[in-house]
Parts: structure tokens; C-alpha cells; sequence
């Protein structure tokens, strides 16, 4: 269901504005509407997001913007968007209900925007609910004001109306005409209330309440709207003159920043190199010099500010008599290439004076003089004298300065922190793994190391590990081939540590054959959270029935995905113990992904090509069109809803030929190294929505290959539970088969990487990894699709390699 817009009538911007300025005819006498309930009647919940990636609401209809959003995501009950421009919209389409007859008084939803701001509603009625009349709707509107910048609870009641809507065949709901663009707004748990809603006694707009408080609004209009069956949007501008902060950057990701290159406007943002160190955390740059040439800018893609906001502010923080330079530029023509003109104004000249303390900070645009603030192209900064670290940036309104306000988000869901249960006591006998008294070898004579990169300090009867790179790990194994944990199912892992506890355990699991030459080894492993297992702060106890994995075939333990850098740990002793402390308890296991690296179809093969070079990917397209077979192609969100990437294009026409897109993240970080699962949480929700905007009428992948390849606890839970929560249908990609691009693509001798894929696909792997990043990778591409096709093997998409149910059938 599309909102509707097309008619007779004028413009929907020219409505809304009408709409603004009217009132209600009729005056409700201090009486509250009233509606007869049925007896059945419940709630009815259209929209709680937890259908999301199914592409649906709650009652398995099409939601969503139609790409019409900046950007969307959905979590914890709500959808957030940014609105593009005044064409923007989300909707909710359902099966006919005859509200009046089942007893339901009114509409009620969560609603957050900027203060002041203000949003049209739109109800759309049929004329019944036979099925000769759904096709036909009518649209009537409200237009919801006095919003207070926090999340409010709206409910509207089912009268007064414009245009008489057939309350007893409503079909769809409309949130449109947001007053700003390039701001953050929600809309959650939408749901058909049952019984008598209030309503106000005047008719003047609804006052600004607490986030907590219920607001009722009344409809503002008589206006009719005429019926139809096709529709698009209109260009009307937003209508209400509501003003708030327009973010540059918050300083969210590390990788959008510095990976990417981009700010929080979608625009581009970097250094070009200059810099010694970039560095993002929380909501904070900070910003390090090489030498006087260092630079950092932000561009704004030729921004009309005129007559809306006035100047830039942000927070600083520079130590006493640091200096820098502020370049401002605009463009003669925007679309232009050259013409760029720019206007440069130092610290000093600012009046900015530093002494080691964050304040605000902000310069009016009048203070560069002849700056045209029609095409404003970028801000750039220069000439530094020391490291500066800034805060959120942002445009402010009018000529008084102010702050942009990071928007407070609901805490992640289900982060299992409850419940826990008793530790039942178990048959199995004590048995020492590790104390750390041979720097080769463990207490069983296996060996043990950490990767090359890792700092591993070794003391008496202990190790101290220390890393910046979540990717790295220590290993301790059990056996030289397979060992049979089975006699210590019931058994628990028992590490002594201090210091740190954020990071990941994992227990490997061996390839049926037991032999590290054949691909995949390890074939998996299982990875829980040391620290949701750790008890005052020296022991972590964990139930080895909570590793998912074949304990006939363990190979080892490891410890990974190290996310605290700034910490050490200390670990004195690694061993499987009967039984824990009296009264102690344990988490329950949280549902996490499946981490593949092999196809489990017999014969198969998969090609899984990670993102690239945008101007390399037809050429791909071409070399797997002429093979005729189909691949996966594992995409990161943001590059996708870039314009001038042209990706999006591009991928729907590979998912239109058949082939697999599937999850690569948003800004492409390692994953399990994000300080927070809200920051884990924000690279998912994001990545799934621009995958909706793209592909607004197919289910979202339940496929995700880490960036780098790096996993860990953390970012397995919470790929489940942000793709709806079932494991079963959540996948951890990871390969068998590596090209090894990364190392020789750009070397002296790039023919290493056909070497590498003969390598891989002799021991046995079927399933890739490659990226179409570079011109000798692409070149090899057709050679790589002969060699996997003269092994006999059937080449398909990895969702079909898994035997997937929900896979396309072979063909």
C-alpha cells in the first residue's frame, strides 16, 4: 500500500499547509468520542519491527519507504529513518479491517522527531471490505505538530477525520511531509487500540508533552480527497518552519570514517593520509598531525543553507595554544567539478582560544566573507599545530548558535543479561589443559601460541595477553588430531583470570576427517562470551554442553575477539572441572549463528565475491554470465546507497539474474572489535536497511560474512537476534577457498593468487572468498570458474550449497 498523492486537488505540500491552518468545524462539548467495544475485541498490533527482515509487518503485509529514506533501520520495537527530502514516506499496508465493527477506538503509535517538528498522517479507507472495493482506497489526513524531540506516544481516535474515512475498511497508514529532512525520526509499535480513545476538548494543535505522557490529537481538516489505484509522490517541500541541528558527523564508526570515508551526511570525509592517526570514540575525532601539511575535511554536497541555518558548531578539545586553520568552500555551479572557491580563517582569527578542556565552539557564516551559503561544498581543516579532538558537528538554525544532540536510543534487546540457572554438579573428572609452564607446550604436551601480532607476556605459571586486533587469538590445543569431549559433556571450562574479560572462548571442532590438510580446518567452532560467564572477576565458568559444536571431534580452545585494547588479561590456568562453587549459577546460552566455511551439499561449489571496485563490477557480471553460473555477492550497506557508486543499480540487476545479495555489514568494521553490541547492533540494523531500500520487495539475507573474517561471541548473538532471533536461519559466512587478493593482487607477482585458489580447491575447499577490488583479481576470475568447474563439482549460490530450504531451486 503507497501513500496516496495523486488528484485534482492541489499539491500535497499546498494540503498540508491547509491542513495546518484549519480546524475542526465541530467543537466536542467536553465529551469524550465513545465507541461501542465487542466483547473480543484486543489490540491489534500491526507493526512491532520484529518481521522486519522478512520484509513485513506483524500481520505479514509489505512495510517499508520504498527507498524513498536517506536511510532506515529497524530495532527494539521501532523503525528509524532519515527523510531524503519532502517526497519522503514509510507505510503500512494490512488486510481490510472493519475497525468500527471489531470494536477498535483509535490509532496508537510511538513517534520521535525533531522538537517543533511536525508529520502528516495518512489514513487510507476502502469503500468496504469486500474484495470488489479493497482495491480502491481513499485518503484521509492528520497532521501531527508540538513534537518535543524525545519519543512520544500518539494516539489517534477513529473520528473527525477529513474527508469521512470508512472507518470500518481501513487498509493502510502513511507517515509522510516530515517537517525536516537529514534528521533522525522513529515511528513503533503501531496498533489498532480497542475502545473509546479521548478526545480533546478544543481544537487547538496538541501541546508538547513528557516522552512518558499519551498525547491525543485531533484532526485538522475537511478537505476530500479524491480515490485512486496508482500513485506516486509529490516534491512538495516540507511545510512547517521547525528547525533543528543538520548533522555533519557524529563521530559513529571508526570505518565509516576512515575505512569508508564518509560522514554522517553520506558526503565524503578523510584525510587523504595526511594525518598520523584518526581516531573515533565515542561520538568524538580525534584528530592527530603528522606535520604543518596534515588535513582533514567533511563535504556537504553542495547544501543550500539560505534563510535556515547560520553557522557550524561542534565541540573541541585542544590543549592550551594549539592553533589550526578553518577553510570554508562553495561551488560557482553545484553538479560542477571545478569551480570550487574557498575562504580560510584561522583559530585565532575565530577568536577560539584552547586549554585542554571540551566546550562548545561554533563560527556564524557571516564571518567569511563572501561565502555563498546557496552550494556550500565543504569544511576543511588545516595547518594544526597539535592534536584537536571534536565533537558532534553540526549546521545550527538561525543566527544563535546551538548543539546537535545525539538522539538517546532504547538499550539493545535480549542481551542476556537474565536469567541464570543452577550449575548441576557432573560425573566427569578433573582435567588440567593449561598453567602456563612451558611457553610451547600446555599441560598436555599440545601446543599452544597465540598469532603472530599478539603480545603474549609469559610469567610464572601464567600469560598476559594484550591486542589491538580483535582478529588475533590464543590457542591451546587438546589433541594432535581429534579429541572426544564427550566424558566432559556435563563438565564446565574453568579459566583463572584477572584483568579484562571482554573477549570471546571458543572450543574448535575438526573436519570428519581429522586431518588438518584438508579444507576446511578447523570446520568450525563454537564462540560464547567470557564475559557474561565471569564471576567476581577471577574465574569464568562455562558448561561445555553450551558449545555447539561435535565433541567427538574437538581439536582446542581458543581465546578471540579481543574488544578492550586499552586492557590486558591475565590468565593463570585453563582446565574442565565436575562442578562450580556452591551457589553459583550460570547464564543461559543465547541463541548465536551458524559459522559455516564449507558447502554441506555434496559436489557443490560456491563463489562468495565480496564488494569492489563499482567500475570492475560489470565486467564481473559479464564473466559470470558467460560461465551461466549463479554466485552470492556479500554487499556493505552504506557504498550501496551511495548515488555515484551506481551499486545499487547494479545489484538489483544481479539479483535479478538470479544471484544471491547478502549481508557485508554497513561500514565495514571488524565486527567483534566494536566496543558496544549497540555499535554491533547499529552495523546490522543499518546494513538490513539499506538492503530494504534496495530491494524494498524482497526478504532480507540471513547470510552475513564478516569484514576481515573476524567473529566472535557478541557479533554471532546479535546477528541472530537482529534478524529475528531464530539460528537456524543465521548464517556466519566464512571460506575454504581464498584467493589470497589481499596479499598478491597488488604485488610483483599477482599469478600467486591462481595459485592460491588451485592450492585451496585441491584440499578440498568449495567455498570463496575474493573481492572484485582489483583489475589482476577480475582477470583471474575466468580461470578460477574453469578450475572449479573441471573438478567435477556443480557450482551454485552459498544459500543453495548450504541445502537451504528457503534457496532458489537448482537448476
Amino acid at each position: 500500500m503507497l501513500p496516496d498523492c495523486l488528484s485534482s486537488t492541489p499539491v500535497f505540500g499546498q494540503l498540508i499547509a491547509m491542513l495546518l491552518d484549519r480546524r475542526l468545524a465541530t467543537v466536542v462539548s467536553g465529551l469524550l468520542a465513545v465507541t461501542t467495544v465487542s466483547a473480543a475485541c484486543t489490540d491489534l498490533v500491526i507493526d512491532d519491527f520484529s518481521k522486519w527482515v522478512e520484509g513485513t509487518n506483524n500481520l505479514n503485509w509489505p512495510n517499508g519507504d520504498d527507498g524513498s529514506m536517506t536511510s532506515i533501520a529497524a530495532a527494539a520495537g521501532k523503525v528509524q529513518f532519515i527523510p531524503k527530502d519532502g517526497g519522503s514516506y514509510f507505510y503500512e499496508s494490512f488486510s481490510c479491517q472493519q475497525a468500527v465493527t471489531i470494536g477498535y477506538g483509535g490509532i496508537q503509535f510511538t513517534l520521535q522527531g525533531p522538537a517543533g517538528g511536525s508529520v502528516a498522517f495518512e489514513l487510507q479507507t476502502s469503500a468496504s471490505c469486500n474484495a470488489s472495493d479493497t482495491g480502491n482506497y481513499t485518503s484521509s489526513y492528520n497532521v501531527i505538530t508540538g513534537l518535543t524531540g524525545s519519543q512520544q506516544t500518539i494516539d489517534l481516535p477513529l473520528r473527525g477525520f477529513d474527508n469521512n474515512p470508512n472507518y470500518d475498511a481501513i487498509v493502510g497508514l502513511v507517515w509522510s511531509e516530515f517537517s525536516q529532512t537529514n534528521a533522525i525520526w522513529s515511528v513503533g509499535n503501531i496498533k489498532l487500540t480497542c475502545g473509546a480513545v479521548a478526545v480533546p476538548t478544543t481544537t487547538a494543535a496538541p501541546t508538547t508533552t513528557p516522552s512518558s505522557t499519551t498525547r491525543s490529537v485531533v484532526p485538522t481538516s475537511t478537505t476530500t480527497r479524491s480515490v485512486i489505484t496508482t500513485v506516486t509522490r509529490s516534491s512538495a517541500s516540507p511545510t512547517a518552519t521547525a528547525c533543528s541541528n543538520l548533522l555533519i558527523d557524529d563521530w559513529e564508526s571508526q570505518s565509516r570514517l576512515t575505512f569508508l570515508g564518509y560522514n554522517a551526511m553520506n558526503q565524503a570525509s578523510s584525510d587523504d593520509g595526511t594525518m598520523s592517526s584518526i581516531v573515533v570514540s565515542n561520538h568524538r575525532v580525534l584528530l592527530t598531525p603528522k606535520d604543518q601539511q596534515s588535513y582533514f575535511y567533511s563535504q556537504f554536497g553542495c547544501l543550500n543553507t539560505n534563510d535556515k541555518y547560520g553557522g557550524i558548531s561542534f565541540r573541541i578539545r585542544a590543549a592550551r595554544g594549539t592553533t589550526f586553520a578553518v577553510q570554508m568552500s562553495y561551488f560557482a555551479t553545484c553538479g560542477s567539478s571545478t569551480g570550487r572557491k574557498t575562504i580560510s580563517m584561522t583559530s585565532t582569527q575565530l577568536q577560539w582560544t584552547f586549554d585542554g578542556t571540551e566546550r562548545l565552539y561554533w563560527f556564524p557564516f557571516s564571518v567569511f566573507t563572501g561565502l555563498d551559503t546557496t552550494k556550500l561544498d565543504m569544511i576543511y581543516f588545516s595547518s594544526f599545530t597539535a592534536a584537536v579532538i571534536l565533537g558532534p558537528m553540526s549546521f545550527y538554525c538561525g543566527s544563535t548558535a546551538s548543539e546537535y544532540i545525539l538522539p538517546s536510543l532504547p538499550p539493545p534487546a535480549n542481551t542476556g543479561a537474565s536469567p541464570t540457572v543452577p550449575a548441576p554438579s557432573s560425573n566427569a573428572k578433573p582435567f588440567v589443559i593449561d598453567t602456563f609452564t612451558n611457553k610451547d607446550t600446555n599441560s598436555l604436551g599440545q601446543w599452544h601460541g597465540g598469532d603472530d601480532g599478539m603480545t603474549v607476556t609469559f610469567g610464572k605459571n601464567s600469560i598476559t595477553i594484550r591486542t589491538n586486533d580483535s582478529d588475533l587469538g590464543w590457542n591451546t590445543q587438546l589433541a594432535s588430531k581429534c579429541f572426544d569431549m564427550t566424558p566432559y559433556s556435563t563438565a564446565y571450562l574453568h579459566v583463572a583470570y584477572t584483568g579484562s574479560n571482554k573477549f570471546s572462548i571458543a572450543l574448535q571442532q575438526h573436519n570428519a576427517q581429522c586431518d588438518d590438510s584438508i579444507k576446511p580446518y578447523p570446520e568450525t567452532w563454537d564462540s560464547l562470551e567470557a564475559a557474561r560467564y565471569s564471576f567476581s572477576n577471577t574465574d569464568i565458568y562455562i558448561p561445555i554442553s553450551h558449545f555447539s559444536i561435535n565433541l567427538t571431534r574437538t581439536i582446542g580452545f581458543n581465546l578471540r575477539g579481543f574488544y578492550s585494547p586499552s586492557e590486558s588479561t591475565t590468565i593463570t590456568k585453563l582446565e574442565l572441572i565436575p562442578s562450580l562453587p556452591p551457589g553459583t549459577s550460570i547464564p543461559h546460552k543465547l541463541p548465536s549463528g551458524k559459522l559455516v566455511f564449507a558447502c554441506t551439499r555434496p559436489n557443490s561449489f560456491a563463489f562468495a565475491i565480496d564488494d569492489g571496485n563499482p567500475q570492475l563490477a560489470s565486467r564481473v557480471m559479464s564473466i559470470v554470465e558467460a560461465a551461466n553460473i549463479p554466485v552470492t555477492f556479500f554487499t556493505v550497506g552504506l557504498p550501496l546507497l551511495d548515488p555515484s557508486t551506481n551499486l545499487a543499480k547494479i545489484y538489483r540487476d544481479m539479483a535479478a539474474r538470479g544471484h544471491q545479495i547478502a549481508l557485508h555489514s554497513y561500514t565495514h568494521p571488524k565486527m567483534e572489535g566494536l566496543p558496544s553490541i549497540a555499535d554491533i547492533d547499529w552495523e546490522y540494523q543499518n546494513d538490513i536497511g539499506a538492503i530494504r531500500q534496495v530491494f524494498p520487495s524482497s526478504k532480507v539475507s540471513r547470510y552475513f560474512r564478516p569484514p576481515f573474517g573476524t567473529e566472535g561471541a557478541r557479533m554471532r548473538q546479535r546477528l541472530v537476534e537482529n534478524l529475528g532471533g531464530d539460528t537456524k536461519k543465521a548464517y556466519i559466512v566464512g571460506w575454504s577457498v581464498d584467493v589470497e587478493d589481499w596479499l598478491w593482487a597488488e604485488s610483483e607477482t599477482p599469478e600467486k593468487q591462481l595459485e592460491a585458489f588451485k592450492r585451496d580447491l585441491k584440499a578440498g575447499g568449495n567455498l570463496v572468498v575474493m573481492h572484485y577490488l582489483y583489475e589482476s583479481t577480475v582477470g583471474y576470475l575466468e580461470e578460477f570458474i574453469q578450475l572449479a568447474k573441471a573438478s567435477g563439482k556443480r557450482l551454485m549460490r552459498v544459500d543453495q550449497c548450504m541445502e537451504d530450504p528457503d534457496a532458489p531451486p537448482l537448476t
